[in-house]
């Protein structure tokens, strides 16, 4: 395969981001309102509304503060407008952005209401949209790119050919030098050993058990069935029976580099190489914690069709299932279903992804970025005060 010329945002801190967007954060739901009141009104810039920020405590505050933040600080991201109820939260989720060294503005709505903040914010952030317009694009190494993979809404065809397909880039990416975040952690359930073994020292293989056992004793905790829930209702529509077996195609995806480190949800990974990430299995909540942890593009392989898109990290999506293909063409950035009618290798496949990725890395828009699937959804463990 031809090398392709790179391009993308050399951040303040030597990160490299493939979008260049400004984003109106809120720290709490109730500041959703206002965010959207700024975008309203600054076309251009990212409302990030959410539902959660007020009386978490604990664990569950520390992931929500490491999602908001590491979602400011993330590559794509190139200045914020952070608004919260309250001005000490506020301040804590603006400090730890601009420790990135990138343009942050906080705003709090107490004691200003919602109408004067949403001015003020929208001057903030229309001059910040206009200096992020003057950032141009840079050559940079496919090494630099931090990518993060998960499949959804998986089949017979997602372990034969389109998590194959991702385990090729996976292989390529992390042999060039670049750095990789999977998760999906119930969904290792039955083939967590083979994770395990390829964990590069007891260290990190003792993490990552400690993760998997710990998620596992919470679901057993609770007393529920998790058939439906894994395999989804759609899984076991498209023949996976058993959570072994979705576990199996879900490692698949994973190629067969060492996992070099075991990461709490939303950490940045500090090691280069495949890293595992504790984290839910669903769709919007790992894409969103794998964008805070500073991926800045998604491989997304499905079966019987999943949607899911984000608002700063673009998510490809590609099937091995010729009826999704056609059905939910929308949706779908690469079809490999020639892989599984043997018109071609899986090294080709390999190559046809690496070549959307590239693309994807220089400006073309994913499917879900054209039609504006951006699901953003932050991940709570427990109930609030």
């Amino acid at each position: 395969m031809a090398e392709h010329a790179l391009t993308g945002f050399r951040r303040a801190n030597g990160r490299v981001g493939i979008r260049n967007h400004v984003v109106a954060l809120p720290v709490d739901d109730l500041s959703n309102a206002a965010v959207e009141g700024i975008a309203a009104l600054v076309p251009g810039v990212i409302a990030l509304p959410h539902a959660y920020g007020r009386l978490q405590f604990g664990e569950d505050l520390d992931l929500t503060f490491r999602t908001l933040i590491g979602t400011g600080a993330n590559p794509n991201v190139a200045a914020a407008v952070v608004v919260g109820i309250e001005p000490n939260w506020t301040k804590r989720v603006v400090d730890g952005i601009a420790a990135t060294g990138k343009p942050v503005v906080g705003l709090s709505i107490e004691r200003h209401g919602d109408f004067a903040t949403i001015a003020e914010g929208a001057r903030h952030a229309e001059k910040l949209l206009q200096d992020a317009s003057e950032i141009r694009r840079e050559p940079i190494e496919r090494s630099e790119v931090m990518i993060s993979i998960k499949c959804g809404e998986s089949d017979t065809t997602s372990g034969l050919g389109a998590n194959p397909t991702v385990s090729e880039v996976v292989d390529r990416h992390v042999t060039d030098g670049g750095t990789v975040l999977f998760g999906e952690t119930t969904e290792l359930t039955g083939g967590e050993q083979l994770i395990a073994k390829r964990c590069v020292d007891d260290d990190v293989r003792k993490r990552f058990q400690g993760f998997f056992d710990d998620y596992f004793a919470m679901v057993e905790a609770s007393g529920a069935d998790l058939l439906g829930s894994q395999p989804t209702q759609g899984n076991i529509a498209g023949g996976l029976s058993t959570i072994e077996e979705k576990a199996l195609g879900n490692i698949s995806k994973t190629g067969s580099v060492p996992v070099v480190d075991a990461l709490a949800p939303a950490e940045a990974p500090t090691r280069q190489g495949l890293n595992f990430m504790d984290s839910s299995s669903a769709a919007a909540e790992f894409v969103t914690l794998a964008c805070a942890a500073g991926a800045v593009l998604h491989l997304f392989p499905t079966g019987q069709g999943n949607i899911v898109g984000h608002p700063l990290e673009p998510v490809i999506k590609l099937t091995a299932n010729p009826v999704t293909a056609s059905t939910m063409s929308e949706h779908i950035d690469l079809d490999v279903s020639g892989l599984l009618r043997l018109e071609y290798p899986l090294a080709e496949a390999g190559d046809r992804l690496m070549a959307m990725a590239e693309r994807t890395i220089n400006g073309r828009l994913t499917a879900a970025e054209a039609i504006r699937h951006r699901e953003f959804v932050i991940t709570k463990l427990y109930r609030s005060a």
